[in-house]
């Protein structure tokens, strides 16, 4: 990984004396010493997608034809991509270095405090405007989400409005904003041993699957 504890804050302070955008110091964080990729994404304008083209999703996906920033890439790459685009949010490819299991935001709040009593490992999770949690857990999950949570006893993760993103999804990362609604805020912010080596979602997954049952019944 790129950066110590003490060069984020040098970054943060090289950030301020250069004027740069905030949430370049943010993002260079992410690649540096999180080791995740990074990819901006589109925004939108007037209630259009910033893509300029008719989409499911505005606001809330990749810019086509853009690189992905690699894990380590530096605060002056960091800058020199987001220069030419600075209203864009920063995007998280999932699949590489975590997948994510989503529910809804107050059952996602409720388990994530069941969980930190429990004393159960956690990665970092975050919270998007349109009512969604996002808990960051080992690459993989997606795929064996369903069979995971059939042997618990749940036979469908849609009932329990769960469900697992993996390879191809992307998610806003925070303070980016999403869909127009507003930022993206983090649950649980990421640590170097939780965003490095996010918990396996079996750990997770009982508890969540419990707690999402509770809200929607």
């Amino acid at each position: 990984m790129g950066f110590t504890i003490g060069g984020i804050r040098e970054i943060r302070s090289g950030a301020r004396r250069r004027g740069r955008h905030p949430e370049c110091t943010a993002i260079a964080e992410f690649t540096g010493l999180w080791g995740w990729d990074v990819v901006p994404g589109a925004h939108v304008i007037a209630g259009a997608c910033s893509c300029g083209r008719p989409c499911r999703t505005p606001g809330a996906h990749p810019l086509a034809h853009f690189p992905h920033l690699p894990a380590g890439a530096t605060l002056d790459e960091v800058t020199a991509l987001w220069s030419t685009l600075p209203d864009a949010p920063a995007m998280l490819p999932v699949g590489r270095a975590f997948d994510v299991i989503e529910v809804a935001e107050p059952a996602g709040r409720r388990a994530l405090s069941r969980l930190e009593r429990m004393g159960l490992p956690l990665g970092p999770v975050t919270a998007t405007p349109d009512g969604r949690a996002h808990f960051f857990v080992a690459p993989g999950a997606a795929t064996s989400l369903p069979d995971l949570l059939y042997r618990m006893g749940w036979d469908d993760p849609t009932a329990l409005d769960l469900r697992g993103l993996g390879r191809g999804a992307y998610i806003t990362a925070p303070p980016s904003d999403r869909a127009g609604l507003g930022p993206v805020t983090w649950l649980r912010a990421p640590d170097l041993d939780s965003a490095t080596k996010p918990p396996a979602a079996r750990l997770l997954l009982g508890t969540l699957a419990y707690v999402a049952h509770r809200s929607r019944a």
